[in-house]
């Protein structure tokens, strides 16, 4: 501006109107990021549930040693989930433990998904 003169009002509007223009597009800028990561991430997320691997339909747990066979679960059990010791199985392998006594889990239950009853 010209020194010469006195500011007015009219001016020192015009300036805080370009001080917050700036600053909301600053901000703009900045939420225009975060959504792209999101989006970002959404996509991953998205891609890597469309690559996992199905679930399987029958584990067999193994014991501590990762020799002896404990139990035999349907595939989405929850107590086999929390053991972290189960390895996906076939029906023949399941149906061969569970003629070897091996104990079906008493909450998914597989003997009797399998129509195997004691």
């Amino acid at each position: 501006m010209n020194e010469s003169r006195p500011l007015t009002r009219i001016d020192m509007l015009r300036f805080a109107r370009r001080v917050v223009e700036q600053q909301a597009n600053r901000q703009l800028a900045l939420i225009d990021r975060w959504i792209a990561e999101e989006e970002r991430r959404e996509a991953e997320r998205r891609q890597g549930e469309e690559r996992r691997p199905p679930e399987p339909e029958r584990l067999i747990q193994y014991g501590l040693n990762r020799r002896n066979v404990d139990a035999v679960h349907a595939g989405g059990c929850c107590a086999a989930r929390k053991s972290g010791r189960c390895r996906p199985a076939t029906r023949g392998e399941v149906i061969d433990a569970l003629r070897q006594q091996v104990p079906a889990c008493p909450h998914c239950r597989p003997d009797t998904t399998l129509g195997i009853l004691d």
